[in-house]
C-alpha cells in the first residue's frame, strides 16, 4: 500500500508530487496518458499572472500571487525558461477606465506589487509601440511573466522522480473504492492501494470527486483555441496584452513566448467532450477577428500552426483543494484553470502541507532540490560548443533545422528521467518539431532515434502514445 496516491501528471500534480517529495514518504503517480503534461498543462497560454483577475480573498487570488513569487527562484532551482516581461491591461473607450481602476484595485487588495494606471498615450506607446491607436489607457502589472508550460511540468515531474516518487503511465484509474486504511483505485493496469488519495485529474476531477462523495462539483471542458506565429513576429510586442471585457467584449491575449514566438489566444468555448481538443473553424475565425484588437498590424499571415486547450472550469470558478468531506484520506485539487499554471507551485507546496500534518511526515535529509535541464548548445561561446561537439559529435548532428536542435538534446531527452517515449515526448522536451515546418523534415529522423535508443520497432514508435502509431506499413516490400 502507497502512503500517497496523486491520480494525474499534469502541473498541479505533477508539483504536489514534487513538494510531497521532500518528505519520507511512499508515493505514487497514476497518468492515463504515456507521459507526463498531457492534458490542461501542454496546451495554454504559458503566462504567469500577476494576479489582479481572481476575486478578492479567493484561493485563487492566494495561490496565484504565492506562484508568481516563486516562480523566479524555482525556474533557477529546477532549470527551466522564465522570463519576467510584464503585462498590459488594454482599456480602448475613457468611458470604461472605470473598469481598469476597479481591475487596478482588486490587484491591490491581492497583494500584486507595483502596478500602475497608465492614460498618458505617448507613455502607453513607448512601453509597447504597436498597441492600438485607440487605447485609452493600460494596466502595466511589471510581475506578469512568461513560462515554457511543459519544461515546468517536466522538471517538477523530474525531481518528484529522483526523489523518490514514482510514476505509473498509461494507466487509467476508472474506479474508486473505500478499503481499511485508505483507498483502492482500480485502473486498467491493476488495482492500487493508498492511504491517501490527491485527486489532481483536471477535467476529470470531478468524476473522480462525484465517486466519493455525496456532495457532487461539475467542471465543464471550456476549450481554447490559439493562433501560433513563427519566431519573425516574435518581438511585436515585448509584453503579454490581455483586453479589459468592454463594449466590443472579451479580446484575446497576445504575447511573447520564452522561445521567440508569438502567441495569439484563447477563446472560451464551453463544451461536453473532455477530449475534444481540437481546433474548429468557428474557433480560429473568432480569434482572427479580434486578434487585433488590441495590437495593430498583427502579422497573422505567419501563423505556423493552431492548437486547442481544455481548461477545467469549476462551476464555482474556484480552486478547490483540501480533504473531501465525507471523503476521509481524499484530497482534491480540483477546479484547476487559469491561473493554475502561474498558482501550480503554490497550490503543489498547500497540497503537500496538507498531507504532512494528516500524516505527521517527516523531512527527507537528502533531499536534492535542484535539477539540470537538457543542455542547449545555442547558449554556449563558440569554443564551448566546438569542445562539446569533440567529446560528443552527436551535439554536431542537427536534426531539427527549424530550431536547430541537435541529436545529442534528443539523446538527452530520452535517456533522462522520466524520458521521452514518442514524438510529442521529444517535442515538448526540446522543440525538435516545434518550428516552421512543423515537423515535417525531423519527424522520420527523430523516429530513427527514438526506435533505436529505445529499442523498438519504427512500426511501434507513436506520436503521443496509444493509438498513435505512424508508420502503418511499408510502399515497398524488400525481395
Amino acid at each position: 500500500m502507497y502512503d500517497v496516491i496523486i491520480i494525474g501528471a499534469g502541473v498541479a500534480g505533477s508539483c504536489s508530487a514534487r513538494e510531497l517529495s521532500r518528505y519520507q514518504v511512499h508515493a505514487c503517480v497514476l497518468e492515463k496518458e504515456e507521459d507526463v503534461c498531457c492534458g490542461t498543462s501542454k496546451a495554454n497560454s504559458a503566462i504567469v499572472h500577476a494576479g489582479y483577475d481572481a476575486a478578492e480573498g479567493s484561493l485563487m487570488a492566494k495561490l496565484n500571487v504565492q506562484g508568481n513569487e516563486m516562480m523566479e527562484a524555482l525556474s533557477e532551482e529546477l532549470d527551466f525558461p522564465f522570463k519576467r516581461c510584464g503585462s498590459l491591461v488594454v482599456c480602448l473607450a475613457e468611458e470604461e477606465l472605470p473598469g481598469l481602476y476597479a481591475l487596478y484595485d482588486r490587484g491591490v487588495k491581492n497583494g500584486v506589487k507595483d502596478m500602475k494606471v497608465i492614460v498618458d498615450k505617448e507613455e502607453i506607446h513607448k512601453l509597447e509601440p504597436n498597441l492600438t491607436d485607440e487605447v485609452a489607457g493600460v494596466l502595466y502589472a511589471p510581475t506578469a511573466g512568461i513560462v515554457c508550460p511543459f519544461n515546468l511540468n517536466i522538471a517538477m515531474a523530474e525531481n518528484a522522480y529522483v526523489n523518490g516518487v514514482e510514476f505509473q503511465f498509461d494507466t487509467e484509474v476508472q474506479e474508486i473504492k473505500r478499503i481499511d486504511g485508505g483507498w483502492e483505485l482500480i485502473t486498467n493496469k491493476g488495482a492500487f492501494q493508498a492511504r491517501y488519495v490527491v485527486n489532481a485529474a483536471g477535467v476529470y476531477a470531478d468524476k473522480f470527486h462525484n465517486m466519493v462523495s455525496e456532495k457532487k462539483i461539475h467542471i465543464t471542458p471550456r476549450r481554447g483555441d490559439y493562433c501560433l506565429l513563427d519566431k519573425k513576429a516574435g518581438s511585436h510586442v515585448s509584453h503579454t496584452v490581455f483586453a479589459l471585457p468592454g463594449k466590443f467584449g472579451k479580446g484575446v491575449l497576445v504575447s511573447p513566448t520564452v522561445h521567440g514566438n508569438l502567441l495569439v489566444g484563447p477563446t472560451a468555448i464551453d463544451i461536453e467532450d473532455k477530449e475534444s481538443t481540437a481546433t474548429t473553424r468557428e474557433g480560429l475565425d473568432e480569434l482572427i477577428s479580434k486578434a487585433g484588437m488590441n495590437v495593430k498590424n498583427l502579422p497573422m499571415r505567419q501563423v505556423i500552426t493552431s492548437f486547442a486547450g481544455l481548461r477545467a472550469h469549476e462551476d464555482g470558478h474556484e480552486f478547490l483543494i483540501g480533504e473531501v468531506e465525507g471523503a476521509k484520506g481524499f484530497i482534491d485539487c480540483a477546479g484547476i484553470e487559469s491561473p493554475g499554471l502561474t498558482s501550480a507551485p503554490a497550490i503543489g507546496k498547500m497540497v503537500a502541507e496538507i498531507l504532512r500534518e494528516k500524516m505527521d511526515l517527516q523531512p527527507k535529509e537528502d533531499f536534492q532540490a535542484g535539477r539540470k535541464g537538457i543542455l542547449d548548445p545555442e547558449t554556449l561561446s563558440l569554443e564551448e560548443r566546438n569542445a562539446l561537439i569533440k567529446e560528443n559529435p552527436a551535439y554536431g548532428n542537427i536534426i531539427c533545422r527549424c530550431e536547430m536542435i541537435t541529436e545529442g538534446e534528443i539523446l538527452d531527452a530520452i535517456h533522462r528521467p522520466l524520458g521521452a517515449k514518442s514524438l510529442d515526448g521529444v517535442k515538448r522536451r526540446t522543440r525538435a518539431g516545434m518550428g516552421r515546418c512543423q515537423a515535417g523534415f525531423c519527424s522520420p529522423r527523430t523516429m530513427e532515434i527514438l526506435a533505436r535508443e529505445c529499442g523498438m520497432s519504427m512500426f511501434d514508435i507513436t506520436k503521443s502514445g496509444g493509438d498513435s502509431k505512424l508508420v502503418a506499413g511499408t510502399n515497398k516490400d524488400r525481395i
